[in-house]
């Protein structure tokens, strides 16, 4: 996955707030990487409304 590509979420692995559980199955763009406290490398992904949070690689798929 690069910067700039667009993405959407499909799953969450863990519980999250409702802000971010809205962003199921919503579109965003990847706008960086984030270090995770040793479980992998997330994503940064920015979204329509201007938002925007990390997810884990395997929550996102290529859209």
């Amino acid at each position: 996955m690069e910067i700039g590509q667009k993405v959407k979420v499909f799953r969450l692995r863990d519980r999250v707030s409702a802000v971010i559980a809205q962003k199921l199955g919503k579109i965003g763009i990847i706008e960086g990487y984030k270090v995770t406290d040793g479980a992998g490398i997330g994503v940064v992904v920015k979204f329509d409304d201007n938002s925007s949070t990390w997810f884990f690689e395997d929550e996102i798929k290529i859209v």
